[in-house]
């Protein structure tokens, strides 16, 4: 009995051994075709190629990879990146990932929540646009071309350059991808005071499924509107886009303070509910939760809950004192928490850095802290009452210090003057704040996505319904997804479409039927072309 276990575990292991040959050699005869497709149809793109065998292959798949939780040695890793630095390259990409059947996923900065844009089940190819890092201002017509390689940090940074008085309302974050951030919408810090980023893109240049390089004319005003908050991956590859510059003081003001439960917090944040979303355009007030120890915690275990308070008003010190005053003393805002600064250096203040730390950090995209996490995210138009949030502060015990945030973000002010139809984001008129909720997974990673789930089962009453509603640019499969393989009907897409674009998500799907028909754009979240 033993020989003929023995024979037969033998006979097994050869077996999975010769299967997992034969799969090693599909995928390098995969990668070999596509290489040499690439070689024959553009000249100089070898040493942008990266193939599994190549020894900077692992370097290059990490260099911005912002989600760890998708750079565990499991994840399925592409067969090629390409890193183009021409237009003529992209179109060689995607002549040869269609010619040998391989899916293509375009990353910009890399900060997909759901590793969208470097990761994928079938046999792909990583486009990654990093090196398109063009920038042209235009001073008289107060507009910028921005390379769609480009961070928020190389962008902000680019444009303080230039000048003092004119910025860009984009995200916070300085190592996040333009390409990105625009391609769902897009919000920071001026949000209140000019809406979206993408509300200020009035041009862009991409390349589609058969290579045609397109700019806003000759794309057509459907699928223009489409690209400006419709999700990336989904209508092309877009090169570069014209924006808008906006307005902004020489001189703005910040603050960030610290309130915990035993200083009155439960009470300030819920006034604060009802007065953020209300304040001047010009002034936004950000809050971020987290649970931490301190010995001013009646707690046994010492904990509380702590908020960060962070705001960005337009204009000098004693306005904005005297707005606080005003309509949100609870906070007890002094001339002490406050700074005077330029825009510029506010973008540095809010990456996470310290307040007069040289602007020039803002081009380094490696040095903010990269974390493996999972998070949710969801609008409210409705504040959350007392009882809610004393509930909330319990659900932050659940998890160690300092391993979960939730952030609030208050909306009012442009973004209520602004239709839900002007571009595929439609939360506008009527919401009060967008939730997220984030649990870093470096340990406990099962515990710790359960938890996101209890909080998310926990704030149905409190949020939108009908659909529920999420943000494109914070993806989270949960909602439902994509086959991943042939067609897609309109019922399973809209489980997750709705929610991100609630009655939008019908011109999408028809502008990408148009444009798109064979799919070739696709993830698992990407628009599905639909045919009745």
């Amino acid at each position: 009995m033993k020989s003929r276990f023995s024979i037969c575990f033998t006979f097994l292991m050869l077996s999975f051994s010769c299967a997992t040959s034969l799969a090693l050699s599909k995928d390098e005869k995969s990668s070999e075709k596509f290489v040499n497709c690439l070689d024959r149809v553009s000249d100089d793109v070898s040493k942008l190629v990266y193939t599994q065998q190549n020894s900077n292959f692992t370097r290059t798949l990490l260099s911005t990879i912002n989600n760890l939780r998708f750079a565990k040695p499991e994840t399925p890793k592409p067969l090629v990146i390409v890193t183009p630095v021409s237009e003529s390259q992209i179109q060689a990409v995607i002549f040869c990932s269609k010619k040998h059947d391989l899916q293509m996923r375009i990353r910009s900065g890399g900060h997909s929540f759901e590793g969208l844009s470097y990761v994928s089940p079938l046999p792909f190819v990583i486009l990654d646009i990093v090196n398109l890092k063009t920038f042209s201002f235009d001073a008289e017509t107060e507009t910028a071309w921005v390379g769609s390689g480009l961070t928020n940090g190389e962008l902000y940074y680019r444009i303080g350059e230039k000048t003092d008085t004119l910025a860009f309302p984009s995200g916070l974050w300085a190592n996040v991808g333009v390409g990105g951030i625009l391609s769902g919408g897009g919000y920071g810090m001026m949000m209140r005071k000019y809406g979206l980023a993408a509300d200020h893109v009035i041009d862009a240049r991409l390349i589609d499924a058969d290579g045609r390089i397109l700019n806003r004319k000759s794309m057509g005003e459907d699928w223009f509107w489409a690209i400006r908050g419709g999700g990336g991956g989904t209508f092309g590859v877009v090169l570069s886009w014209k924006v808008k510059l906006v307005a902004v003081p020489k001189t703005v003001t910040v603050f960030k303070v610290f309130r915990t439960v035993e200083q009155n917090l439960t009470n300030i944040f819920h006034k604060y509910q009802s007065v953020a979303p209300k304040l001047p355009k010009e002034l936004l007030i950000k809050a971020d939760a987290q649970s931490i120890v301190s010995d001013a915690s009646p707690r046994s275990d010492k904990r509380t809950v702590i908020f960060l308070f962070e705001a960005l008003y337009l204009d000098g010190v004693d306005k904005m004192l005297s707005v606080m005053q005003e309509q949100f003393p609870e906070l007890g805002i002094v001339r002490e928490d406050c700074f005077e600064v330029s825009w510029l250096q506010s973008t540095v203040y809010f990456s996470g850095f310290e307040l007069f730390t040289p602007p020039e950090i803002l081009l380094d995209s490696t040095i903010l802290p990269r974390p493996a996490f999972k998070s949710n995210n969801d609008f409210t138009q409705v504040p959350v009452p007392i009882e809610g949030l004393e509930g909330l502060w319990d659900m932050m015990y659940k998890l160690p210090p300092q391993k979960a945030t939730f952030q609030f973000t208050p909306y009012g002010g442009r973004m209520d003057e602004i239709s839900e139809s002007a571009l595929p984001f439609p939360y506008r008129a009527g919401t009060l704040f967008k939730f997220n909720m984030y649990a870093e997974t470096d340990t406990d990673e099962a515990e710790r996505i359960e938890w996101i789930r209890s909080l998310t089962t926990y704030l149905t009453p409190y949020v939108t319904k009908n659909p529920r509603s999420a943000y494109v640019n914070y993806v989270n499969l949960w909602l439902g997804t994509n086959n991943l393989r042939g067609p897609t009907s309109y019922q399973q897409a809209s489980t997750w479409g709705k929610r991100y674009f609630k009655n939008n998500f019908d011109r999408l799907v028809k502008i990408k039927t148009v444009m798109d028909p064979g799919n070739f754009f696709r993830h698992e979240q990407s628009i599905p072309p639909i045919f009745v």
